[in-house]
């Protein structure tokens, strides 16, 4: 049976075991978190991102939640700088051009600041004469920093991002830092 482990993964921690980075990096990894022999992260989740990282020891399933033509949604808090307007909603909705294309439709609400959000360490950085809002923003493909590309193409940078949601999985129930089996 497939080992299938949910972690809630924190600010400025790579998704991967070892640092491959420059000679004496102490760039924080997932073995500072999860101690489990032969699980691999089912896809990427940058450093400067958080939530939900599923890993696991099955090869098949790692490949169906990271490749993009299975379509596996995965949904976002986004936390970004300013009010969107409808507009920009109904553009990050129907697709954006980004630098390497148009990205698919995506599903896109405005939300209230999630309930029980722990803080991020460091601090998000504000401006005091800048609004900021929630969205929830749910994808089925996954391309390199692409919810980050998107608020910043319709006019709204990201500040804060955190995986909510892989497949029918959430973090709901698991603390920032902390993981468990599925």
């Amino acid at each position: 049976m497939s080992k299938i482990i949910l972690f809630n993964k924190p600010f400025n921690v790579l998704s991967q075991f070892t640092d491959a980075g420059t000679a004496g990096s102490t760039r924080k990894t997932l073995s500072e978190f999860i101690d489990v022999p032969e699980v691999y992260a089912a896809g990427r989740l940058d450093k400067d991102s958080e939530g939900l990282l599923v890993l696991t020891d099955d090869g098949r399933l790692q490949h169906r939640i990271s490749e993009p033509k299975h379509k596996t949604p995965k949904t976002y808090w986004v936390h970004v700088e300013g009010e969107p307007t409808s507009e920009a909603i109904k553009a990050l909705r129907e697709g954006l051009k980004l630098k390497d294309g148009m990205t698919a439709p995506a599903e896109v609400k405005q939300i209230d600041e999630p309930a029980d959000l722990w803080p991020r360490d460091p601090p998000v950085r504000f401006r005091k004469t800048v609004a900021d809002s929630w969205l929830e923003i749910t994808i089925t493909e996954g391309r390199n920093r692409q919810v980050r590309r998107m608020t910043a193409a319709a006019g709204y940078p990201t500040l804060r991002l955190i995986r909510y949601r892989v497949g029918d999985w959430t973090i709901d129930g698991i603390a920032n830092g902390e993981w468990k089996e599925a």
